[in-house]
């Protein structure tokens, strides 16, 4: 029985140094972006003083006019995204834009003056620096093929952590030595540890990171999954609805109203408007409690000739699968737990980096070790 522990404890740390070496660069990449990621707003804006100017400072009906002047040829809907601090730009997107026709997702973006509605920029999704990093962070630069890819590296990673935890586990009584890191001690027991223990401080938020973002990255593997223990009942939306006969009648504001009659207590954050074959509004607003503060859930679809309120989707009435998908997100990056989370998943996104150091130096040390065995 000891001889075939020792001989599955080899074949353990085997898989646990070839998944390493070889993913490493990967994990890396993927690490450092998605450090990146969580303050890639902030960083856009340049961190601007907020000042003390209203949030938003003109009327949504304004910022729509804006947008259809600066682009009249576009007939589809835009998605506005409304500024959650004061004088940040006001963000909109074009979904589907003539030029990038054959791509997954490479919307049209206008970045407005927040008080006088001018264009500060103009770009297409991955032309910019942070939303090429978000894209390579998400799909590799490889469409869907990269999540795919994202995917698999997503599961051996999952099982990259629990190789290592297992073979780290210490026996009964050693647990103070098997979580300090030693003072005074040689440089390669002084790799070892910074190899192994940081990693075992941060493995469960680690556990958490990598488990959600696998789930975006192909969230099909899982569904079925979850659905069978826990149906989706979240409304997706209007459904298949026949084109507009005339310009929509409905404002912003008068949508936003009707919205905020159904959620009088939520804060709007996206506005999206009518377009040539979509005859509606959208709006989506955060409630008291949501996890997701970009992207909430909390959304209103209204009748654009009519003001009717067509479909609404309310996180409270959420089943259970259905959170478990809205929290992805807010967990992966640490949103859901405020600044201190945002700051502890910015900080885990070093740790790769660091293992991957130490565990190469680690590699060098033990090959060095055994070519030396023959010579003496």
């Amino acid at each position: 029985m000891q001889k075939g522990r020792r001989r599955w404890r080899t074949w353990l740390h085997a898989s646990h140094k070839w998944a390493g070496l070889s993913l490493g660069a990967l994990f890396v990449l993927l690490g450092l972006t998605g450090s990146l990621l969580v303050f890639y707003q902030e960083l856009d804006d340049g961190f601007r003083d907020s000042g003390s100017a209203p949030l938003l400072a003109v009327s949504p009906d304004r910022i729509v006019a804006a947008l259809r002047a600066a682009e009249p040829e576009r007939g589809g809907p835009w998605r506005i995204e409304l500024p959650d601090r004061a004088k940040a730009p006001i963000t909109a997107r074009y979904l589907n834009p003539t030029e990038t026709a054959g791509r997954s997702f490479a919307p049209l973006i206008l970045r407005l003056d927040p008080e006088s509605l001018a264009v500060r920029e103009r770009y297409f999704w991955g032309e910019n620096v942070w939303t090429w990093i978000y894209k390579l962070h998400y799909t590799l630069l490889l469409g869907p093929v990269g999540s795919i890819v994202l995917g698999i590296a997503g599961l051996l990673t999952l099982l990259l952590l629990g190789s290592g935890l297992i073979l780290w586990w210490p026996a009964a009584g050693q647990w103070p030595g098997a979580l300090a890191i030693k003072r005074g001690a040689v440089w390669k027991r002084r790799v070892y540890d910074l190899h192994v223990k940081p990693g075992v401080y941060v493995v469960m938020l680690s556990l958490v990171v990598v488990l959600t973002g696998t789930m975006m990255a192909v969230p099909d593997w899982f569904k079925p999954g979850i659905g069978w223990f826990s149906p989706f009942t979240a409304v997706g939306g209007p459904g298949q609805r026949p084109p507009m006969a005339g310009p929509p009648v409905l404002t912003a504001e008068a949508a936003m109203a009707t919205a905020g009659a159904r959620f009088p207590t939520a804060h709007v954050r996206w506005i999206e408007t009518p377009g040539v074959d979509q005859p509606y509004w959208r709006v989506q607003m955060r409630q008291e409690g949501e996890p997701n503060r970009r992207f909430p859930r909390s959304q209103v679809w209204i009748d654009a000739v009519s003001g009717d309120l067509i479909a609404v989707r309310d996180p409270r009435r959420n089943s259970a699968g259905d959170s478990i998908f809205d929290w992805l997100h807010p967990l992966h990056n640490g949103e859901a737990l405020g600044l201190a989370g945002r700051i502890a998943v910015f900080l885990l996104g070093f740790a790769p980096l660091l293992a991957f150091v130490t565990g190469w130096i680690r590699w060098q040390h033990k090959r060095a070790a055994s070519r030396s065995v023959p010579a003496r």
